[in-house]
């Protein structure tokens, strides 16, 4: 199942409806169809991976943002570098060249300066403002804060292309000023992955990695490989046991109920019997390993700490694959 709607997914194609992406929705349909922009057909196998993406995505910035978020990845597409460079405006972007080994191509990460700077706010122990006139340029520290963020997605990253291929991406320097990028001409074409996050009534914001088509070229074959149908039944007893072993799999269930930010200087004066203030939303992320099992409230039982859980995430094929 491909991009396979979530329990959310009204709310997900609403925030869809009220974004812009310029002509890019009325203009990769004909891109598709032209070989020299797009020799991967329709593309459903790199939604499959971006779907996979997305819902990891969660447990990356729900503990930096300190909130649940709905996730999902918007319909790939192909455009002109240059196009997508006039969609994305002149506004504070931070761009992000990623090398991926071991095919020695590049992707772009590609997030609004905006909520770089909320999410810096936040790490710093602030309320996730932003500048209400955004500078012409990232501080070092906000291009510290970039590269952190690119950090704790590799691992997503490189989970989401394991079924194609294992690579490894390696975050590089980040630009404001995608002219920077001499390797790329205005006529390459591109494919736009982006992925939205949203949290409870809140406008969405979207992440963007891009991938030259002719980095993505060595990974055709995969990329437009069909998905065969099994072709016998398996054997009752071995899939009886198959299923009992699996049912006996035990995984670690944890919940992050706050991550409270201190300067260093606070942090070399703490001594025991100190307090450090949390707090927390009405409900918390319940999380199994990466992955969101669902959302829950604090509170005791049989007297213990406990979460009773409000709601749980629909699960996918996808996620066992």
């Amino acid at each position: 199942m491909v991009n396979a709607d979530s329990p959310e997914a009204p709310q997900e194609r609403q925030d869809r409806r009220e974004r812009t992406r310029g002509t890019v929705g009325v203009g990769h349909a004909p891109l598709f169809g032209d070989p020299n922009r797009n020799p991967f057909g329709d593309l459903h196998t790199l939604q499959h991976l971006s779907a996979r993406l997305a819902r990891s995505l969660r447990g990356v910035f729900e503990p930096l943002q300190h909130k649940a978020l709905r996730s999902w990845a918007e319909p790939v597409s192909v455009q002109r570098f240059a196009d997508y460079r006039v969609e994305r405006g002149d506004g504070l972007t931070a761009w992000l060249p990623m090398e991926i080994q071991p095919t020695g191509g590049h992707a772009l990460l590609v997030m609004d300066g905006r909520f770089v700077l909320e999410l810096l706010d936040l790490f710093f122990g602030g309320n996730g403002e932003a500048p209400h006139n955004l500078p012409g340029e990232f501080s070092p520290s906000a291009e510290a804060m970039v590269q952190r963020l690119a950090t704790m997605m590799l691992d997503s990253l490189h989970n989401a292309w394991e079924p194609i291929a294992r690579l490894t991406f390696d975050p590089r320097h980040v630009e404001i000023n995608p002219a920077m990028f001499s390797s790329l001409d205005g006529d390459d074409p591109m494919v736009v992955t982006r992925f939205g996050l949203a949290g409870d009534k809140e406008d969405p914001v979207f992440i963007d990695i891009i991938y030259p088509v002719a980095d993505l070229k060595p990974h055709a074959p995969s990329l437009t490989a069909k998905v065969h149908g099994r072709t016998a039944e398996a054997d009752p007893k071995w899939q009886h046991n198959l299923t009992r072993s699996t049912m006996s799999v035990k995984f670690p269930v944890r919940s992050v109920l706050a991550e409270p930010v201190v300067s260093l200087g606070k942090l070399m004066e703490l001594k025991e019997g100190d307090v450090l203030p949390i707090s927390f939303g009405t409900y918390v992320p319940v999380m199994v390993g990466r992955n969101r099992l669902g959302t829950g409230t604090v509170g005791t039982a049989n007297g213990r700490a406990a979460i009773r859980l409000h709601s749980l995430e629909r699960i996918e094929e996808e996620d066992f694959q």
